[in-house]
C-alpha cells in the first residue's frame, strides 16, 4: 500500500491519530513535572525552570513547540475526519448510550471525544495567550539575574476564582478524553490482544485520573494559598 493511500485510509487515519495522541500524552507528563515547581513555595524554582526552557535551550524550544503544535493539529484533524466519517456511515443516529457494556465499550468519554478535543484546542490557545504571551513581569533573582517572573503571572491569573473554575472544568474534560484515547490508541495500532486491552482499559483511566487530579490541584492550590510570598 502506498503512503498516500495508507494516509487516507480509515486504518491509516486512526493509526496517525493514535500515534499523535500518545506523543502528546508524553509531552503532558513532562509539562506536568515542570509545573509541579509551582507548588514548591519558592517562585525562583519555577521561574528558573521557565527561563531555562526559553533561553538556555536555544532554538530547541521553538522546534519542540512547532512539533507539538503540528502533532496536535494532526491529531485533531484526523479526529474530526474519522468522526465525520463515522457520522456519515450512520445516517440514522443510534439511541443515546452513555455507558454501554461489552465489546463496544461505549461511554461518555468515547461519545464526546470530538467535543473535548475541540475544547482542548480553545483551551490551548487561551493558555498560550494568558501565560507564554501574557504580561511580562520582570524581577531580579537572588543570583542577580533579571528574568521574567512567570510565577507572578500564573499566580495573578489564578487569584480569580472563575479562571480556576474554567481551568479545572477543562482539565476534567481532558481527563475523560485521555481515559478513552490512551487505550484506544493501542487498539488502533494493532496492539489488541484481549488481555492487553483489558489491562489498558484499567490503566488508561487510572493514568487519566492521576494527570487530571495533578493538573487541577495546581490552580486550586494557588488560589487557596496565594502562592509563594
Amino acid at each position: 500500500m502506498r503512503f498516500s493511500t495508507f494516509s487516507t485510509s480509515s486504518l491509516g487515519k486512526k493509526i496517525y491519530m493514535g500515534v499523535m495522541g500518545l506523543i502528546l500524552s508524553s509531552f503532558l507528563i513532562v509539562h506536568l513535572l515542570g509545573n509541579l515547581a509551582l507548588l514548591s513555595g519558592n517562585k525562583d524554582h519555577f521561574n528558573e525552570y521557565s527561563h531555562f526552557l526559553t533561553h538556555s535551550t536555544g532554538n530547541a524550544i521553538y522546534v519542540i513547540e512547532i512539533l507539538f503544535g503540528l502533532f496536535f493539529l494532526i491529531h485533531l484533524v484526523y479526529g474530526i475526519v474519522v468522526t465525520w466519517g463515522n457520522w456519515k456511515a450512520r445516517p440514522i443516529g443510534y439511541k443515546m448510550v452513555t455507558n454501554a457494556k461489552g465489546a463496544s465499550k461505549k461511554s461518555f468519554a468515547s461519545s464526546t471525544m470530538i467535543y473535548s478535543g475541540l475544547l482542548l484546542l480553545i483551551f490551548f490557545v487561551i493558555h498560550l495567550l494568558n501565560f507564554k504571551y501574557g504580561e511580562e513581569i520582570m524581577y531580579v533573582t537572588k543570583d542577580g539575574a533579571t528574568i521574567r517572573d512567570l510565577y507572578a503571572t500564573v499566580v495573578l491569573f489564578f487569584t480569580n476564582i472563575w479562571n480556576v473554575v474554567f481551568y479545572v472544568a477543562v482539565i476534567v474534560f481532558f481527563g475523560f478524553h485521555l481515559s478513552h484515547g490512551a487505550w484506544s490508541a493501542f487498539q488502533s495500532l494493532g496492539v489488541n490482544a484481549p488481555r492487553f486491552i483489558r489491562f489498558m482499559q484499567i490503566i488508561a483511566p487510572l493514568f487519566a485520573f492521576i494527570l487530571t487530579v495533578a493538573f487541577a490541584y495546581i490552580p486550586i492550590f494557588i488560589y487557596l494559598t496565594g502562592g509563594a510570598q
